[in-house]
C-alpha cells in the first residue's frame, strides 16, 4: 500500500520530530538535497559519469533551502552550476538562509529574472521554488519562466521538481492558477512519502516519475 500525505500532514510529521529533538531542519534539508542528487543520478547516469551544467532555481521558504543544498552537492561533484532566487535573501527562513550562505562561499546567486529557460542552455533544471505549502499561482518572474519553457519540450526532460512542480496543489494535483502554468518535470523527488497531487488530476502529467526518498523521519 502506498501511503499518501496532504502537505498539512506533512508539516505535522517534520513538526514533530523536530520538536523532539529526534532531527534538526537543518539535517532534514541536508538530507533532502543529498536525496535530490543521488536521486537525479539513478534517473539520469550519464549525469553521474562526469560533470556537467545545472541551472538550480531557489524559492523564499524552505524548499529553496533544499535548492541550495542540491547546488552545493553538485558543486562539490564538479559541475558548473548557476543559481538563480525568487525572492529576498535576507528573508530566507534560518534552515535556508543558513543553506544560502554555504551556497555563497562556493557560488553567486542571481535574479530570478535572469534564469535560463530552454534546454541547451544546461544539462538540468532543478526546480526548488515552491514546494507543498504553495497556495497561490505563480507570478511574476517564476510564471514568465514556466509558461515559456512551455515552448520547449525538451526542457522537461531535464527538469527535476523539488517535492512537487512549482504551480501545482500539492493537496489535489490541480493547477494552482487559471493560466494553467505550472513547472514541467520529467522526474519528481518528493520525501517520507508521495503526496496526494503527485497522483490525483495533473499530477502524473506535471510530476513526470514520481520517487519518494527516506529522510530520516
Amino acid at each position: 500500500m502506498t501511503e499518501l500525505l496532504t502537505a498539512a500532514q506533512m508539516r505535522a510529521i517534520e513538526q514533530a520530530a523536530i520538536e523532539s529533538g529526534q532531527v534538526t531542519g537543518l539535517e532534514l534539508m541536508e538530507r533532502a538535497g543529498h536525496g535530490v542528487v543521488e536521486a537525479v543520478f539513478e534517473a539520469w547516469p550519464k549525469l553521474a559519469r562526469a560533470p556537467h551544467h545545472a541551472v538550480v532555481l531557489c524559492g523564499p521558504g524552505n524548499n529553496g533551502g533544499d535548492g541550495f543544498v542540491v547546488a552545493r552537492l553538485l558543486k562539490e561533484w564538479g559541475w558548473q552550476v548557476e543559481v538563480f532566487l525568487y525572492g529576498d535573501a535576507n528573508k530566507l527562513p534560518p534552515d535556508a538562509k543558513a543553506n544560502y550562505e554555504r551556497w555563497r562561499e562556493m557560488g553567486e546567486v542571481a535574479a530570478m529574472e535572469a534564469a535560463p529557460r530552454f534546454a541547451h542552455e544546461a544539462a538540468l533544471f532543478v526546480d526548488a521554488l515552491f514546494g507543498t505549502g504553495l497556495r497561490r499561482p505563480l507570478e511574476g518572474a517564476v510564471l514568465t519562466w514556466a509558461a515559456d519553457r512551455e515552448a520547449d519540450p525538451e526542457a522537461q526532460g531535464k527538469t527535476v521538481a523539488v517535492d512537487i512542480p512549482s504551480g501545482l496543489c500539492s493537496d489535489s494535483g490541480h493547477e494552482l492558477g487559471h493560466n494553467g502554468a505550472t513547472v514541467l518535470a520529467s522526474l519528481t523527488v518528493s520525501f517520507h512519502a508521495a503526496k496526494l497531487g503527485h497522483y490525483l488530476q495533473y499530477g502524473p502529467f506535471k510530476c513526470g516519475r514520481t520517487v519518494v526518498v527516506d529522510i530520516g523521519l
